[in-house]
């Protein structure tokens, strides 16, 4: 039989997987190829607001008044197909704001609220998040009324601050702006754990120590938002669950006192549910009856004590709707013991309790259960730093109120970046540090007076040209911190960072000072724009006059507006645009391009274009040649792409991700070249964007496209002009 016959009976004629699994793809075969599916996320394709919608404007015509309301109302409307615990959804929906948020980690900034990533895999179909579809169906009506002034991202952070509210707490405020996704973030590394709630020694060197989990992970197994509430690998023991507990919060941008508030806080309300540990399939893997819901309880009754979520079983408080004071009077006013819940789980429970200090049944509030403390829970008990601050907690209800407000405030906003980007009529007036403050800038000035000081400055095209990359590179529009604005790169600890070459970074910005204070310009606009100077003069050294676009305003931050020690994660291990790794780490240079790429929110095409550009401009960092494959170094051209695709040219390897470029006929050395510079002739993909470039015609479109990926980058932390 022929390959291409089909059977006359029995297979289906479709391809199974092929066209939805990248597994089952073509790329799959050949595990070396390096995959840009990355870049991909930045697509907007499948966007189905379209390219004309934007949520920042959209979404300050909502009436937040009548959200809330419709919020707090929503909060005791109990439902029969899900129905709420003692007759109230708040421990739900906080848990839905707060899984969303929990997924944040500072080490690369991706996961969070910010996009309203936990409605698609894996983030849906963690067992972490069990039931957190039925929260998101409880919410539809209030999306589908709101519409596209609501995003999903804003109205499930809103939902958790709206519930305690509901019950009792002041809240610290409330930003909107999170604008929807629309597919699973593919550019995030959730782990390489070979199964979902794996033991932790596969993501952490030694168990005993949680500082061995692999960067920039945070959380101790996959498929948990922290650390596993029975114990490390499932076994009961809080002081080691509180070492755990501390580097996955630090991870997460939270300090001790941030910790401890979030676990007394996020416990003062709400319960776990342990049932039946017979559960279906998460979404994701569910029968197509199910209609996108997932975990399927066979001996749920539709009663709010017969639902199954974690196994564990029971509430923290006697009074699991109020926020009070009383998850500390019961954690220190009992001794506390070991036991299985009725689902087998491991979870810690009061010795000899109060009747009065029981707590009513979510259902039948006749019937009273102990409650329940998890492994972190007593964890706070059994660390010193943690009790000392829970005692001071316990003793200052006030000081706890403030304390939890202000940092589940953060935990929900941390990936939202500057104020800049928070819409509404709850947003704080305090500056907080963790927002990165930057003052607003001067506009007055003469931009072409400035221009032509820097021009005549004496600076070269290159020390120009990296100043400004080395400034505006930090950006991470996973959480919309660094960037150009603000001029961070003159402070600590930027300014000391081996990838800014301190030494020449120190020479050129003594300059440009000098250049802001003579017109009253600020330092972050004058990097920027000598930056757009050595770009327009390599531009005019090809042929080409252009001018590069520029929005005056950027600030200048000081020390005090300036976290230095959360500022260290932003540091560059690698820029492949410079033609620079820090050191040999277990995955190649070309792969930390592509994560450095996205994390600016470039796509391929604008890579290909920069990395290019950059060679011939003589950027690299140290003024090594690697990939500079042109003979008019500091002139704008498309030389690069022009000799990397040349026939003339044989690669020869000479070391670990290095190269020569000889002449095939003579043998001849012409230029030296990374792994990086290759990848653009040796990739399919690329390949096909580097011979755009290399065409005898294309010479001012890659002038014209490098400009616009430039432009991005320098702007593209200026939220104040969005």
């Amino acid at each position: 039989m022929d390959g291409n016959d089909i059977p006359a009976g029995g297979k289906c004629p479709v391809m199974h997987g092929g066209n939805t699994a990248l597994a089952n793809s073509g790329i799959s075969w050949w595990p070396k190829s390096l995959k840009l599916e990355i870049l991909a996320q930045n697509d907007t394709k499948s966007d189905p607001m379209g390219l004309d919608f934007d949520y920042r404007k959209e979404v300050q015509k909502l009436d937040v008044d009548a959200l809330k309301k419709d919020l707090t109302a929503l909060m005791t409307d109990s439902q029969e197909w899900w129905p709420a615990d003692w007759g109230h959804y708040g421990g739900l929906m906080i848990r839905l704001a707060w899984h969303a948020a929990g997924s944040y980690r500072m080490g690369d900034g991706r996961g969070g609220a910010g996009t309203g990533n936990i409605r698609f895999a894996p983030l849906n179909s963690w067992p972490d998040n069990a039931s957190l579809d039925k929260a998101r169906r409880l919410l539809w009506p209030i999306k589908k009324k709101y519409g596209n002034a609501l995003s999903w991202a804003d109205l499930i952070v809103l939902s958790g601050t709206v519930a305690y509210e509901s019950m009792g707490l002041k809240t610290f405020g409330f930003g909107y702006g999170r604008a929807d996704i629309w597919g699973p973030e593919i550019d995030i590394n959730w782990g390489n754990d070979t199964q979902l709630l794996a033991e932790s020694d596969q993501r952490v060197e030694d168990v005993t120590n949680p500082d061995t989990m692999y960067n920039p992970l945070a959380a101790s197994h996959m498929g948990l938002i922290y650390v596993n509430p029975e114990g490390v690998n499932g076994n009961p023991d809080p002081a080691l669950t509180a070492k755990y507990v501390r580097t996955t919060f630090a991870r997460m941008a939270m300090n001790d006192e941030e910790t401890a508030a979030l676990t007394v806080g996020g416990h003062t309300v709400g319960k776990c549910h342990g049932f039946d540990a017979e559960i279906g399939p998460a979404p994701e893997g569910a029968d197509i009856a199910e209609a996108g819901l997932g975990w399927h309880n066979p001996g749920f009754k539709n009663t709010a004590n017969t639902a199954h979520t974690s196994g564990l079983e029971g509430a923290w408080t006697t009074n699991p709707t109020k926020w009070d004071n009383g998850y500390l009077d019961l954690l220190f006013g009992y001794e506390w013991e070991v036991k299985k819940s009725r689902a087998g789980a491991w979870q810690w429970e009061p010795i000899d309790i109060a009747e009065e200090h029981k707590v009513p049944d979510a259902t039948d509030p006749s019937i009273k259960h102990n409650p329940i403390m998890t492994d972190a829970d007593m964890a706070m008990k059994v660390d010193p730093i943690y009790r000392e601050i829970c005692e001071r907690f316990h003793k200052d209800p006030e000081y706890l109120s403030d304390t939890f407000a202000r940092a589940w405030f953060k935990l929900t906003h941390r990936d939202m970046g500057p104020k800049a980007n928070y819409f509404g009529p709850d947003v704080p007036a305090e500056d907080l540090i963790w927002q990165d403050p930057i003052p607003a800038g001067p506009t007055g000035y003469d931009v072409a007076a400035v221009k032509a000081k820097i021009a005549d400055s004496g600076l070269s095209v290159s020390d120009m040209v990296a100043t400004a990359w080395d400034s505006a590179r930090t950006f991470r529009n996973s959480d919309k911190r660094g960037g150009a604005n603000g001029a961070r790169i003159r402070l600590a600890p930027q300014k000391d960072w081996a990838g800014n070459e301190p030494d020449r970074l120190a020479r050129v910005l003594g300059v440009l000072e000098g250049i802001a204070a003579d017109t009253g310009a600020s330092v972050a606009d004058v990097i920027v724009l000598a930056g757009n100077v050595g770009v327009e003069q390599a531009a005019k050294a090809g042929g080409f006059e252009i001018e590069v676009p520029f929005t005056p305003g950027r600030g200048d931050a000081t020390d005090a507006m300036t976290d230095a020690e959360s500022f260290d994660v932003l540091e560059p291990m690698a820029d492949g645009y410079r033609n620079w790794m820090k050191a040999d780490f277990a995955v190649s240079p070309e792969e930390m391009l592509l994560d450095r790429t996205q994390l600016m929110g470039l796509t391929a095409p604008q890579m290909t274009a920069l990395v290019g550009g950059m060679r011939v401009l003589g950027t690299n960092h140290g003024g090594t040649k690697h990939g500079v494959f042109t003979d008019r170094e500091g002139t704008l051209s498309n030389d690069f792409f022009v000799n990397l695709t040349d026939m003339a040219n044989s690669w020869v390897p000479t070391g670990k991700n290095m190269f020569e470029l000889r002449d095939r006929k003579s043998g001849t050395v012409k230029w030296t070249a990374t792994s990086v510079d290759l990848v653009f002739g040796s990739n399919s993909i690329l390949r096909a964007y580097a011979e755009v470039y290399a065409q005898d015609d294309s010479r001012e479109k890659f002038v014209k496209d490098f400009v616009a990926a430039w432009v991005k980058v320098m702007d593209a932390d200026r939220f104040d002009v969005a």
